[in-house]
């Protein structure tokens, strides 16, 4: 007998997809033109935060589209087992040719999570090729997030998403982040607060043996879970002088922060270092089609050549054409129409209407970040940074009231320590304008104050 499929009640939309959130209906997107995205309802959306720092290009670029659509009419799949492609070998000679010195060779993936999956296998092998098997530990930092893959959830050191899976995950050391705003002591510089850190990570490296570290793993900038940190100056120098003295690799995770996100193609341009692995996705295709890249240093191949001649991982998708061509088209038009100079444009004029905006308010403790990656990170008392009480949910507030705007941002909890602490990122396409901006800061702090307001409804926010 043929089963008849399911009636859907009236009333509210039934999904049948596990979403994130398993309560509340999710608005259904229906297209994007620019920096919007449209609802089934016809509501646009400013979207302030890129998806989550991905949709670099904005949406609909037709250049883009234009490449996906060549690309599939030639060859939509090709299993890398048995072949390559012209297109994945051109977005990897273009990669290549915009890397930092020493970086020789691209591994093609699906996301970020695969991206540093493959950073920590292809690390571990490097020390297994060259006869120190004995490598097996890695020490990365607290607050960060280097994707939900059980490799890179152990890397990870946002305590809440790590609790309830910390038996399936490896041993990892994790010291302080470099968070600025709350670590750095009054009594010191910027720079000795680097020195500070370098030297808590050295000392990791001791107790552990030096001789059985495999690398040191950190985001450039800090994304999702601590909002858009950035490092002192002279930190990564200190950080890379550390590895080389003890032979230890140095991984550097740039799935939200690089690809132009910062300024620069890559983040570690400004500080002056080349990692000996470095994981992009995100703004690499931006959002046109699943794709990712690892980045590897010509030492690393050199190992695998002169031992095995393969590297013992893979996966289905790998070098995917359609997202070659996406990634390739997206880089291609980011490099013609000079939009790492339209980021560090836009982020003054960001930063200088967050400042207005927000400088002095009484609930907002710190504006942070690097080009058009910024946040504000939300406090209770400005004074004594005390943050709100977790159990506020402040930064969901924020996120629902900026949706009713028609503004899309990007907040989190657990800034601090991954309990306490709320901190809202902005991460616009690369396309954005001054309206856009100013409707961007004008929409997010009337979401703010909304949600302070709720909160706290004998006190409202004080401007």
């Amino acid at each position: 007998m043929r089963r008849l499929a399911p009636r859907f009640p009236k009333g509210p939309r039934m999904s049948r997809i596990l979403h994130r959130q398993l309560r509340g209906i999710l608005p259904l997107a229906v297209s994007g033109h620019g920096i919007r995205i449209t609802d089934a309802q016809g509501k646009e959306y400013i979207d302030a935060s890129g998806g989550a720092a991905v949709s670099c290009l904005g949406h609909g670029h037709p250049d883009v589209l234009r490449a996906m659509h060549e690309q599939i009419d030639k060859l939509a799949y090709a299993h890398t087992s048995f072949f390559s492609t012209a297109v994945a070998e051109e977005l990897a000679d273009h990669l290549i040719g915009h890397a930092p010195a020493g970086i020789s060779h691209v591994y093609l993936v699906s996301g970020g999570s695969e991206a540093m999956e493959a950073a920590l296998k292809l690390a571990r092998q490097y020390f297994v090729e060259i006869g120190q098997p004995q490598r097996k530990h890695f020490i990365a930092r607290r607050q960060s997030y280097h994707g939900n893959t059980l490799g890179a959830l152990a890397m990870g050191g946002n305590e809440w998403r790590r609790r309830q899976f910390a038996p399936l995950l490896i041993d990892v050391t994790h010291v302080s982040p470099c968070y600025e705003y709350r670590d750095r002591q009054g009594t010191e510089s910027a720079e000795e607060y680097g020195e500070r850190l370098a030297r808590e990570f050295e000392e990791a490296v001791h107790r552990v043996g030096p001789e059985n570290v495999i690398g040191f793993c950190a985001e450039t900038v800090g994304g999702a879970t601590s909002g858009a940190l950035p490092p002192v100056p002279g930190y990564f120098r200190r950080i890379r002088e550390i590895c080389d003295r003890h032979g230890i690799l140095l991984i550097a995770d740039e799935v939200m922060c690089g690809m132009g996100r910062t300024g620069t193609l890559h983040a570690v341009e400004q500080e002056g270092i080349t990692p000996d692995l470095m994981a992009i996705a995100k703004g690499l295709g931006g959002g046109y089609q699943p794709v990712g890249a690892l980045l590897v240093h010509q030492r690393i191949i050199d190992a695998l050549s002169a031992g095995s001649g393969f590297f013992q991982h893979g996966h289905t998708y790998l070098g995917h054409p359609v997202g070659c061509a996406a990634a390739l088209a997206v880089q291609k038009v980011i490099e013609r129409d000079g939009l790492l100079a339209a980021v560090r444009r836009q982020s003054a004029g960001l930063s200088s209407r967050l400042g207005a905006a927000f400088g002095q308010h009484a609930h907002v403790g710190d504006i942070r970040g690097r080009g058009l990656f910024l946040a504000i990170e939300l406090v209770e008392d400005r004074p004594t940074k005390r943050p709100f009480d977790p159990a506020l949910r402040l930064h969901a507030r924020i996120k629902a009231e900026a949706m009713a705007r028609g503004l899309m941002v990007y907040p989190m909890g657990g800034t601090i320590d991954g309990r306490t602490g709320d901190h809202v990122l902005l991460a616009p396409p690369f396309i954005v304008a001054d309206d856009d901006l100013d409707l961007i800061v004008e929409r997010l702090k009337a979401a703010v104050e909304a949600s302070i307001a709720a909160v706290r409804p004998a006190q409202r926010a004080v401007v």
